[in-house]
């Protein structure tokens, strides 16, 4: 699947060109003017990384930026501004921006920070990954797509095993069903999130004791799931 970004651009010609070049390096891309409109994209949307503007109609792009990353720390952010002083790039790398790049710039010096970020995304995804996970007295390896209850193994499907391993890596974070189903169907073709609560009863059926009090795979009620340890 191609890498998905949004770019947030008010100056029409220079969003035009910049997705223009990124579509040609096989990204898909999709581009707005506004902040207001950027929230709404990244409140409803997944995407691999988000080229920011910081001086946009309705809300500011430093504006913006502080909302995402009370929300998401991963996903990389490059700022690109006309404000090119000390204080503007510190300000935006302070409040969370992975990159900043000053106008005018060069498309190619654009794509090389682009590949960059998204490499070094991989990269810790990887790093923070582990093949076999244990709690209590299970066990799952995430390479075989199988689990272990003391002494009861089993097979996972691949959308148990993805659940699992998205609350694992997040885990005592509280995931809502919309994050689960942003990390574990994509954000093509989404099921309800009635299903995301059928697969976690079958989960809590495999991996808890009590599958009525779980004390592994947590509901928070009004929010969505946790998993501890």
């Amino acid at each position: 699947m191609n890498k998905r970004l949004l770019l947030v651009e008010d100056e029409e010609s220079l969003r035009k060109i910049i997705q223009l070049n990124l579509e040609m390096e096989d990204f898909e891309v999709v581009s707005v003017h506004d902040g207001v409109t950027a929230l709404d994209k990244i409140n409803s949307e997944h995407f691999d990384l988000l080229i920011l503007d910081l001086m946009l109609p309705q809300l500011s792009g430093m504006d913006v930026l502080k909302n995402i990353r009370v929300k998401d720390q991963d996903i990389p952010v490059i700022i690109i501004s006309a404000k090119d002083t000390s204080t503007d790039r510190i300000q935006g790398l302070k409040t969370g921006a992975d990159d900043y790049l000053n106008k005018p710039f060069e498309i190619e010096e654009l794509l090389l920070r682009i590949q960059k970020l998204l490499e070094r995304k991989s990269k810790d995804a990887l790093k923070s990954d582990l093949d076999v996970v244990h709690f209590g007295d299970c066990c799952i390896n995430f390479k075989s797509f199988s689990g272990k209850k003391a002494e009861v193994e089993f097979s996972l499907s691949q959308k148990e095993t993805h659940i699992l391993k998205f609350l694992i890596n997040n885990s005592h974070a509280v995931q809502s069903r919309h994050d689960i189903l942003k990390a574990v169907w994509g954000y093509d073709v989404y099921p309800s999130t009635r299903t995301i609560d059928n697969f976690i009863a079958v989960l809590r059926k495999r991996f808890e004791d009590d599958p009525k009090n779980p004390r592994h795979i947590k509901s928070i009620h009004g929010v969505g799931y946790q998993f501890v340890d």
